[in-house]
C-alpha cells in the first residue's frame, strides 16, 4: 500500500487532496525559483542567440525585397523605354514605306506619263503619215480618174456603138460631166 501522508492542518489536506500542488504555499517559493531561472535562461537565449539571427535574417529578407523591387521598378523603366523605342522606329518605319511608296507611285506615275506622251507622239506621227498617204492616194486616183473615165467612156461607146472616139473628145466630154 501507499504511504499516507499526513496534514497539519485541515485546509492544506484538502487542497492536497484535489490534485493541485501547484496551488500549494509550501512549494511556492521553489516554482517562483524555477520560473524565474526558466525565464531568465530563455531570456538569455532568445536574447543572445535566437533574436539576432532572426534580426539578420529579416534585415537581409527586407533588404532583398527592396532590391528586387528597385531591381523590377528599373526593368519596368527600362522596358517602358524599350517599347517607346519600339513604336517610334515602328513609326519611322512605316513613315519610311509610306514615303518610298508615294516616291515608287510617282516615279512609276511619271514613266506611265511619258511612254503615254511617247505613245501618243507616235500615233500622231503615224496618223498624219496615213493622212499624207492617203491625200497623196486620193490625189493619184482623181488625177487618174480623168484617164480612166475617158478609158472607160471610150470602151463604152466603142461596145454600144461600135464607132471610136478620139482622146480628145473622150477629155472635152469627161471635164464637162
Amino acid at each position: 500500500m501507499a504511504a499516507e501522508t499526513t496534514y497539519i492542518d485541515g485546509e492544506h489536506a484538502a487542497e492536497a487532496a484535489s490534485g493541485l500542488p501547484q496551488l500549494d504555499i509550501s512549494t511556492w517559493t521553489s516554482q517562483i525559483f524555477w520560473l524565474v531561472l526558466t525565464f531568465a535562461v530563455l531570456y538569455f537565449a532568445l536574447s543572445r542567440f535566437i533574436l539576432p539571427n532572426l534580426r539578420d535574417t529579416i534585415g537581409n529578407r527586407t533588404d532583398r525585397i527592396a532590391d528586387d523591387l528597385d531591381s523590377a521598378s528599373r526593368m519596368k523603366l527600362e522596358a517602358e523605354e524599350a517599347e517607346k523605342a519600339y513604336e517610334q522606329s515602328l513609326r519611322d518605319a512605316r513613315a519610311k514605306a509610306s514615303n518610298v511608296a508615294e516616291s515608287t507611285r510617282q516615279s512609276l506615275d511619271a514613266e506611265i506619263q511619258t511612254e503615254l506622251d511617247a505613245a501618243d507622239a507616235e500615233a500622231d506621227r503615224e496618223s498624219q503619215l496615213a493622212e499624207t498617204r492617203i491625200r497623196e492616194i486620193k490625189q493619184t486616183a482623181l488625177s487618174n480618174i480623168d484617164a480612166v473615165a475617158s478609158d472607160v467612156a471610150g470602151a463604152l461607146v466603142t461596145k454600144l456603138t461600135g464607132k471610136t472616139v478620139t482622146d480628145a473628145a473622150l477629155k472635152a466630154a469627161v471635164k464637162k460631166a
